[in-house]
């Protein structure tokens, strides 16, 4: 992909993207369906496909990821790659709290968004702000998964503004009544980064410490190893039918698919620093927001 070319617009060659202006976003339609969205993103870090509203949120940090600056916001992204609101909820309007938002996870009709130290609510259907968790003693929440039964996982990925390890990595939890609760805590965990939730009820969660791989966490906390991935700091992952994980790694500039038996494949290449992806499983897409880039690839899966 010529990421060049794609932030001036200009036309590529045949073996590269070619550009095309919709709705004042810039576009690009590449070979097998890809579509990399760009116009207006601030570090996107996530990217979630509402399954109600058929729509892809995009949560963007917009200056230092520890940073509570209070302009964090988040985007929607029509199926089409037309941006329909760049700042659909924005930290800077009154009565929002939002820095840096990460992690997304939908349950009803509430948008819950890792913040720092706090997990922000907001309606799913308007954007309108409906409070906060906050998190006594993180310091890096990172990723956000719904569970059948209504509880929430985040993760700490126990982070300092220097990035260095503060100790905190943990996973909590949100029941449906709002109370917080701990699932696990303690540095073992590895730097915890994306979180999903198996259909068993079991945790996977990919870490971005080098040496942390991808593991299962029990409800209660038990941390069963899978695998380790060729490339490491892992972000995102998602579970598709039947077990299978896509996981994100920057190290490998990839996207991996991972089966039950821990069998690893790359599936997407070439993809500079890939965050937070999600799944549209309507169209069989994965969604990567390009954190370095200020874009958003969405990828048809083969």
């Amino acid at each position: 992909m010529n990421a060049a070319a794609m932030r001036t617009g200009r036309a590529v060659t045949a073996l590269a993207l070619a550009g095309f202006l919709l709705g004042g976003v810039q576009l690009a339609a590449g070979q097998g369906g890809a579509i990399t969205v760009q116009g207006g993103f601030a570090t996107p870090e996530s990217v979630l496909w509402d399954a109600a509203a058929d729509v892809y949120l995009v949560t963007n940090i917009n200056g230092n990821p520890t940073g509570a600056d209070g302009n964090g916001f988040i985007s929607r992204v029509r199926p089409d790659g037309k941006i329909s609101a760049l700042k659909w909820i924005d930290g800077t309007r009154p009565g929002v709290a939002l820095n840096a938002p990460k992690g997304m996870a939908v349950r009803g009709d509430t948008l819950f968004v890792a913040d720092i130290t706090s997990v922000r609510m907001f309606d799913r259907r308007t954007g309108q702000f409906r409070g906060s968790v906050t998190v006594p003693g993180a310091t890096f929440l990172n990723d956000a998964a719904a569970a059948p039964d209504g509880t929430i996982y985040v993760t700490d990925s126990g982070l300092k503004p220097d990035f260095s390890p503060s100790g905190t990595d943990a996973v909590f939890r949100i029941d449906r009544t709002g109370a917080l609760g701990t699932v696990a805590k303690t540095p073992a965990l590895k730097g915890p980064n994306g979180v999903t939730v198996l259909p068993d009820g079991r945790l996977v969660i990919v870490a971005f410490s080098p040496e942390g791989g991808i593991y299962r966490l029990t409800t209660t906390g038990q941390k069963e190893e899978v695998t380790r991935l060729p490339g490491g700091q892992l972000d995102g992952v998602v579970v598709l039918p039947g077990g299978v994980l896509l996981v994100s790694s920057w190290a490998a500039s990839a996207v991996f698919r991972v089966a039950p038996d821990g069998a690893a494949t790359q599936v997407i290449q070439n993809v500079k620093a890939p965050a937070d992806i999600g799944y549209d499983r309507k169209r069989n897409r994965v969604l990567i927001p390009l954190f370095n880039d200020n874009r958003i690839l969405i990828q048809p899966l083969r």
